[in-house]
């Protein structure tokens, strides 16, 4: 059996609250060691508690996979990146430093690369992941493009993103605002968006919070 081809995986990083409880369900897999193959990243800790979930996003000719010297990384036909092969795994890292979304991480102590591979073991049984199984705010959503399209009305999915002049495209999607823009993304543009929301600051001296909105900041 493979992953049923209707059920995708969706990532909106605005719902985000930071709770952690995909790692802890991610590090409770039985396939996983006790590690958790999930990282909750941080946008700009200088500035803001905003959080954002960083999962494999399984790229349809996934780069870790081409830099491995022993054939360790395998995609299934139905587009899952596996974790490299015990095996096989040399442990150079060559898979931990190509991969543009920072997804692989060196297990030292095992000698071997290991990473979200979907919860291969329960979605080719038609279970969602268990990171989308415990969050929340649904910032982590596995299910069907008409399911999500009823719950986030104001949003849409996209899979096809541009480092300067490499474009990836990823089995899992990144949710962005609906309309006027482009249908993918670019990642590298992105570094230098202005913020959009509110901006919270605190005057030690008066013990004073202001906030102030980006969006009519000039």
């Amino acid at each position: 059996m493979g992953v049923p081809g209707n059920m995708e995986f969706f990532i909106d990083p605005s719902r985000c609250i930071g709770c952690q409880a995909c790692v802890q369900a991610c590090s409770e897999c039985d396939t996983h060691k006790g590690h958790a193959m999930i990282h909750l990243e941080y946008i700009d800790r200088s500035l803001s508690t905003q959080t954002a979930p960083v999962v494999c996003m399984h790229c349809d000719i996934p780069t870790c996979a081409e830099v491995c010297p022993a054939d360790a990384i395998k995609r299934t036909a139905d587009g899952v990146v596996q974790s490299a092969r015990k095996p096989r795994c040399i442990a150079c890292s060559n898979c931990v430093m190509a991969c543009p979304f920072g997804v692989p991480k060196m297990q030292v102590e095992m000698e071997l690369m290991m990473k979200c591979d979907m919860c291969y073991d329960r979605t080719s049984a038609g279970l969602k992941p268990m990171c989308a199984t415990v969050c929340p705010s649904q910032a982590l959503f596995f299910g069907t493009r008409e399911e999500l399209a009823e719950l986030r009305p104001r949003s849409r999915p996209a899979n096809t993103f541009h480092f300067g002049n490499q474009t990836i495209t990823t089995k899992v999607n990144m949710l962005v605002p609906k309309g006027g823009g482009a249908a993918s993304v670019n990642v590298i543009d992105a570094f230098d968006e202005e913020p959009v929301g509110m901006s919270i600051s605190i005057d030690p001296l008066l013990a004073g919070m202001y906030v102030e909105d980006q969006r009519n900041a000039s």
